[in-house]
């Protein structure tokens, strides 16, 4: 991990197979298919549903403070714990979950490379009781909200209007040409496809080996660095509803250390279904120098 700007941001799974059950340490898998965790998890481990646990359902929103508060104290988590977060997608909602951990001020939070594949592909030990947390006993006191780590849609907005900001569409390239409006059996979607004017294409899982880890920062670099994502300007990332490019948000952010990388969270179901609001179709375009 050391050749990473931010290598505490993640651990092995060996490490996890020696520390998950710490006393100080909280094991939580988060799965598209929320599903995955009663066929089989690491020993230990907690399941958050993001349909269900990660989000605001009568307000299209992540948690709000109080709910976010909540999920932690219930999940026994306290300021100090050391929370490992994996999942199925190549930690595709992990990731997502660990932006909202991040945007609530959690200290220690990381992914578990290779996620829920790897795991299973190096044959480790699973088993199918879903883990019950013991609520922890001080009230869990979040920080604000840091919005330094957002993007909302008049800054994305102006971001396009100024040009001065890369904005990176990390959705398939079916989805940013508007050739389809969102992945297959997925139901969120929107009235027009294509994607925001000037924004360059770079699918959020070629950031990963075959085997669900993390490629490495020259690889990461070459992926990015073609498309003007190289630091030098600010970043922001969106894909469909905020997951996905959560994955590009960790990647650009704390694997490479570019300083300023917010996640466009309302994505191309916001944009795509807001009048007025510009659309460009086709092939993406070439990075400004």
């Amino acid at each position: 991990m050391a050749q990473y700007a931010h290598p505490e941001m993640l651990v092995t799974t060996a490490w996890v197979a020696e520390h998950g059950k710490d006393p100080n340490v909280c094991v939580v898998e988060v799965d598209v298919d929320t599903k995955a965790y009663d066929e089989g998890h690491v020993p230990g481990a907690l399941g958050w549903a993001w349909n269900t646990q990660l989000c605001d359902t009568t307000v299209r929103d992540i948690l709000q403070k109080t709910q976010y508060e909540k999920l932690m104290r219930d999940s026994g988590i306290t300021k100090d714990t050391t929370v490992v977060i994996y999942g199925d997608s190549n930690n595709w909602f992990a990731a997502w979950a660990l932006w909202q951990m991040k945007v609530y001020g959690h200290k220690d939070v990381r992914l578990m490379d290779g996620g829920r594949k790897k795991w299973i592909a190096e044959g480790r030990d699973m088993e199918t009781t879903a883990n019950k947390a013991t609520p922890a006993a001080q009230p869990y006191e979040a920080s604000a909200p840091d919005l330094s780590l957002r993007a909302f849609l008049p800054q994305v907005q102006e971001a396009m209007k100024a040009g001065n900001t890369v904005m990176i569409d990390v959705r398939s390239p079916q989805e940013f040409t508007g050739e389809i409006l969102a992945p297959p059996g997925l139901p969120e979607t929107c009235q027009r496809g294509g994607h925001i004017p000037g924004a360059h294409s770079v699918p959020w899982g070629k950031a990963c080996n075959d085997d669900g880890t993390f490629k490495s920062v020259e690889e990461l670099k070459a992926l990015y660095g073609p498309e003007g994502a190289d630091g030098s300007r600010p970043l922001i990332a969106y894909c469909r509803i905020g997951e996905r490019s959560s994955h590009t948000w960790f990647v650009l952010k704390y694997l490479l250390g570019y300083g300023n990388v917010k996640n466009y969270d309302g994505s191309w179901t916001e944009w795509g279904n807001l009048v007025g609001a510009p659309v460009e179709r086709g092939a993406a375009q070439k990075a400004q120098a």
